[in-house]
């Protein structure tokens, strides 16, 4: 196979770009041409060593610093990621083949986390206690001290923000290990953070490589304080494990199989394009998909007509135009494969399935939206995260059939409602069991919103002022007076 491109980068470590301790690198394939795009180094345990080792002697310092003045390091680092926008974007689409616009979001994303937790920085203080005049009692919140966050494939960038900011901001420093598959963002913020935007050498380090050589001697790391990560069930199990053999706190962003619910009462052409883009959104790579769409009886055969209507229209492809672009690991496109045999003879297919006999999609991983529906409760279509643009539609009588359903899986990430009801919208989402509730629009919220899951989806709460709490921990000082 002919190569793309033979840039390469190393890892980074204590302010600066450094080999990795076996001179190794690792091949990241771009999605659209599954051609080489570029190297990145192999991380050993060593390498986690000297990272955690350069974090731990930068603490101190970072720890100390006025709020006000990491807080500027945090602007500086939104604003050089706004200015830098088109550069971040491009190295995002040679990674994960997004498409332009889509990119573009995923850094303007980024930047917005640095912006807000940047201006939040004086907010985690302690509280008085009251216990009479002969003591004075207070808390305060600290952070923990070097911060291990293990980071997806699906959003590099994005999702690397969501940790990080927070984590500095309440004066924690960092070693961050990316994907091997989307590793090159991250890279890039480290060191420009480092060398444009005042941040200290040893705050902020990224060790790249594979999960059981990096991720394990990462999470097992003694002056590790804190694991934050996000991905599959399975590896969260492990290094949820990882963590309980030590006694560290781990902050766990898992799967989702989410519900998303259409009443009679809906705004139908608002319900379906808004299920569109719950299920499409990154070809379906998104931990949060609607991948589940619960629709009333009543309204089932008109939904369904318009929903396959409306998505033979969602584009396919490269250009900026589309609304899809390709899956971004070819084991997530194998994977995919798999289940769209099973949807076909689980169910019955609308549209969508594997379009590499077309000659535009036949050098990258392409998959075109599909519905299912007609599945049985138990079919592994409607309890397997598939991670990829397959909805399963399924039909429901009343509020209480719609809760039973909905919450009849082992994930708990967010569930969407679409009524014009508003008591129904508030009992319905004290009823559902999940992290986030939308209504009336699917991927609703922001960096200032609380996102974490129920049950398998995980535990602890990224974004919002709740993720200061989850970067810091509290100590509470009595005097006697």
């Amino acid at each position: 196979m002919v190569e793309e491109s033979r840039m390469s980068r190393s890892l980074f470590i204590g302010g600066k770009p450094c080999a990795p301790a076996n001179a190794e690198v690792l091949q990241e394939r771009n999605p659209r041409t599954r051609l080489n795009s570029y190297e990145i180094g192999r991380g050993t345990a060593a390498d986690v060593d000297m990272a955690v080792d350069s974090a731990t002697a930068a603490w101190p310092a970072w720890r100390e610093r006025r709020p006000v003045e990491r807080g500027r390091v945090l602007m500086a680092i939104a604003a050089m990621l706004r200015a830098r926008i088109s550069e971040f974007a491009e190295i995002e689409i040679r990674e994960s083949g997004r498409t332009r616009p889509s990119a573009n979001r995923e850094v303007e994303t980024a930047a917005q986390y640095f912006e807000y937790y940047g201006g939040l920085v004086n907010l985690p203080g302690g509280e008085v206690v009251n216990l009479g005049e002969s003591y004075h009692s207070y808390t305060r919140r600290e952070p923990f001290g070097v911060v291990g966050i293990i980071l997806p494939w699906n959003g590099p960038l994005n999702q690397a923000a969501r940790g990080i900011a927070p984590a500095l901001a309440t004066g924690n420093v960092v070693v961050a290990k990316p994907s091997e598959f989307t590793s090159m963002t991250l890279l890039e913020l480290a060191r420009l953070a480092c060398e444009e935007c005042g941040l200290p050498a040893g705050v902020f380090n990224v060790v790249t490589g594979l999960g059981p050589e990096v991720g394990v001697a990462l999470a097992r790391h003694p002056k590790i304080r804190k694991i934050a990560f996000t991905g599959s069930v399975r590896a969260g199990r492990e290094l949820g494990h990882i963590a309980a053999d030590r006694i560290i706190p781990v902050g766990l962003e898992l799967g989702g199989k989410s519900p998303n619910i259409v009443f009679a009462d809906a705004d139908l052409d608002k319900a379906v394009d808004g299920t569109i883009r719950a299920f499409t959104s990154n070809s379906g790579q998104v931990c949060s998909a609607g991948t589940r769409s619960l629709v009333e009886r009543s309204i089932y055969e008109r939904f369904l007509t318009l929903l396959r209507e409306r998505l033979a229209l969602v584009e396919v492809g490269s250009g900026d135009d589309a609304a899809m672009g390709p899956i971004i690991t070819e084991a997530q496109f194998n994977r995919i494969e798999h289940y769209i045999r099973l949807a076909e003879q689980e169910g019955e297919v609308f549209v969508g399935g594997c379009v590499q006999d077309e000659a535009e999609f036949a050098r990258g991983w392409y998959v075109r939206p599909m519905i299912v529906s007609g599945l049985a409760p138990d079919a592994s279509i409607l309890r397997e995260e598939i991670f990829g643009p397959i909805v399963s539609v399924i039909v429901f009588d009343d509020e209480d059939d719609a809760v039973r359903i909905a919450n009849d899986t082992e994930y708990g990430l967010v569930a969407g409602i679409w009524t014009n009801n508003l008591q129904r919208a508030h009992r319905m989402a004290a009823a559902l069991e999940a992290g986030q509730i939308f209504v009336n629009e699917y991927f609703a919220g922001g960096v200032e919103t609380p996102f974490g899951g129920y049950k398998q989806s995980g535990h602890g709460r990224e974004k919002g002022i709740e993720a200061m709490h989850h970067y810091t921990q509290t100590k509470c000082v009595t005097i006697r007076l």
